[in-house]
């Protein structure tokens, strides 16, 4: 009679057990980037829709008052952000600027767009961003 017979061995050895967890290690070493890039970018798609939405709210007092504000400025941390951004509106008669502001401690933190301003010219930026420009971060 035979111990060891190859039929009776169905297990898997260490060495077989090994390359999987090495594959799996590869695999999630290179998809595991790409997919915090993927909400980072769903992230600041998502500030720029408030931040445009905001501005059209002002919009919409601007030709209902004539004017943005109605002392001379008001700067005014609003609420509606979102758990990223913190949004802060500088409103003065005639002119207004929107602030996104990254949260410390948050995944949008260590972003390379920075923080984003809209201003009520309709220009966009990103005021502390040194090496991308600001088409690349709103999403043109």
């Amino acid at each position: 009679m035979r111990l060891f017979s190859p039929a009776a061995n169905k297990g898997f050895t260490l060495i077989e057990l090994l390359i999987v967890v090495a594959v799996i290690g590869i695999l999630a070493g290179i998809a595991y980037p790409g997919y915090t890039e993927y909400i980072k970018k769903a992230r600041r798609t998502e500030v720029a829709g408030l931040l445009s939405e905001t501005a059209q709210n002002l919009e919409r007092h601007y030709s209902r008052a004539g004017q943005y504000a109605d002392t001379e400025t008001v700067i005014t941390p609003v609420p509606a952000g979102n758990d990223y951004y913190a949004l802060t509106v500088i409103r003065e008669e005639q002119a207004f600027t929107l602030v996104a502001a990254r949260k410390s401690g948050m995944l949008m933190a260590s972003d390379k767009c920075g923080d984003f301003a809209l201003t009520h010219t309709g220009a966009r930026s990103n005021p502390n961003s040194s090496d991308v420009t600001s088409q690349s971060c709103w999403g043109r």
